[in-house]
């Protein structure tokens, strides 16, 4: 006698009897309101049910924004102020990243142009319109700084940071707290021995071409601190330039670094022998030493000797030289 039991799980029918189990799969069941039990069904119709049709239908996805721009579009209303990088708002086929195998991705699902800060907002329309937007508030340029020898008159110190971007975590760089702080010396008013001390005082922080001196400062953690620092710096090696020690009076001229003609042996023993013609020439009359000195005769004399044994003995310093002691000793004809 056969045995028929109902998994209800599976919804298979299976049959049991002393020789064989035969497995029925796919076996459509029915409910039925008025009846107690299934209906078995042996043989089931193949053709399938078509499905209900569903509530929710699918829905229409419109293309990109990129794809629906004109082309004379407003950019800075796209984009007015900086944010993150969205790919559909992009009108650009943008590129970033690296693959061994195939090209660069693209802008879609491309985390590097998110890690980045992008600057699509400073398009130069939108430059132009931030201007514009400010220009009021701007005081009209001064007349008396048209050229640059006037910015440099007035405006001698020049102050030079920089600010840098990456994709670190924190927007702070080490290198933006660096400052360089440059000016010229003949803004400074110097006289020989301040400026002698001064050069020696920065050292290799002087450049011989465009007469200026440059301090950098980067040891302090902030921009604001290295700025200061400079300042006072300057503030500091300026005055120290004035000062003068009681043991730099004890220079000889053998000690100096250069010649100069004042005050030194050249310049009395030709004021002397000046004094011995004119006072020859005009029967011993009297003449004052200090007028001979400050003469013209004794100063193109004494600016000839200067250039030749500063700068050497070239062929122009030769021929001043020369015409100089002719002119002193009344030998030019």
């Amino acid at each position: 006698m056969a045995c028929i039991k109902i998994c209800k799980h599976h919804r298979n029918l299976l049959f049991f009897n002393k020789y064989r189990i035969i497995n029925y799969r796919k076996i459509s069941t029915e409910y039925r309101d008025d009846e107690e039990f299934r209906v078995l069904e042996l043989y089931p119709d193949n053709k399938r049910k078509s499905k209900p049709k569903s509530r929710f239908q699918d829905a229409q996805l419109m293309p990109p924004r990129e794809k629906r721009m004109p082309i004379n579009q407003d950019w800075p209303s796209v984009w007015p102020a900086a944010k993150t990088f969205r790919p559909s708002s992009v009108p650009l086929p943008l590129y970033q990243g690296y693959d061994q195998k195939r090209a660069p991705p693209g802008k879609y699902a491309n985390t590097e142009l998110i890690k980045i800060p992008n600057f699509l907002h400073l398009t130069p329309p939108a430059v132009k319109r931030h201007c514009e937007a400010i220009k009021s508030f701007c005081t009209k340029w001064p007349e008396a700084l048209n050229t640059e020898e006037d910015c440099e008159k007035h405006f001698p110190i020049e102050v030079i940071t920089s600010d840098y971007c990456n994709s670190a975590p924190t927007i702070r760089d080490e290198r933006s707290r660096i400052v360089t702080l440059k000016i010229k010396l003949k803004a400074l008013n110097l006289n020989y021995h301040a400026r002698d001390k001064l050069l020696r005082l920065i050292g290799p922080r002087y450049n011989v071409g465009s007469d200026t001196m440059v301090l950098v400062a980067d040891r302090c953690p902030l921009r604001k601190q290295n700025y200061d620092y400079l300042y006072y710096l300057l503030t500091a090696v300026h005055h120290e330039s004035w000062v003068t020690e009681p043991w730099e009076h004890e220079k000889t001229e053998a000690d100096m670094e250069k010649f100069f003609f004042e005050n030194s042996r050249i310049q009395n023993k030709i004021t002397k022998t000046i004094l011995r013609i004119k006072s020859g020439s005009d029967g011993g009359k009297a003449i004052d030493e200090n007028e001979v000195k400050k003469s013209e005769i004794v100063e193109s004399f004494g600016t000839a000797v200067e250039a030749l044994i500063n700068e050497g003995e070239t062929k122009t310093n030769m021929e001043k030289y020369k015409l100089s002691v002719e002119k002193s000793l009344n030998l030019s004809s």
